[in-house]
């Protein structure tokens, strides 16, 4: 029988927790923020500054990103590689559609919404990645030995 959630959180170590509940945090946030876009504006909301495949991006996070939050709050490492290849394009994205006001002004980057904290959580994914991946049960983590029934 497989364990539960809260028998997965138990058996990972802090620093595992720690970083899983970063990334539940900021996908939820993100899921929050394109749930209200998408309540506020409609499915056109990204129209007025998006080229199309970006505009089919966006609308695909609203999906992606609940999905990652269930994923990484049920400890699953499948969450993982795909919390980095959803940051990645996200991060991209924004990017490219922020790269002429960023151009125009850097001081855009000061702002505590927006590109910036994007970019840094883009960041922190991606530097954790293997070793979460690993600690999780993802590939290349290192097998608990054997106890005998005592």
């Amino acid at each position: 029988m497989r364990p539960g959630i809260r028998e997965r959180w138990r058996e990972q170590p802090r620093w595992v927790r720690g970083t899983l509940a970063v990334y539940g945090i900021g996908f939820f946030q993100a899921a929050c923020f394109h749930i209200v876009g998408l309540a506020r504006d409609g499915i056109h909301g990204y129209a007025a500054f998006a080229p199309l495949p970006l505009r089919v991006f966006f609308a695909c996070l609203l999906v992606l990103d609940p999905l990652l939050v269930v994923l990484v709050a049920r400890v699953r490492p499948a969450g993982v590689p795909l919390a980095g290849g959803v940051m990645v394009l996200d991060a991209t994205a924004n990017w490219i559609l922020n790269w002429p006001q960023v151009h125009r002004d850097p001081a855009l980057l000061l702002h505590p919404v927006g590109l910036t904290p994007i970019t840094l959580f883009c960041l922190f994914v991606l530097a954790t990645q293997l070793p979460l991946l690993r600690a999780v049960g993802g590939k290349g983590r290192p097998q608990r030995p054997n106890r005998a029934p005592g």
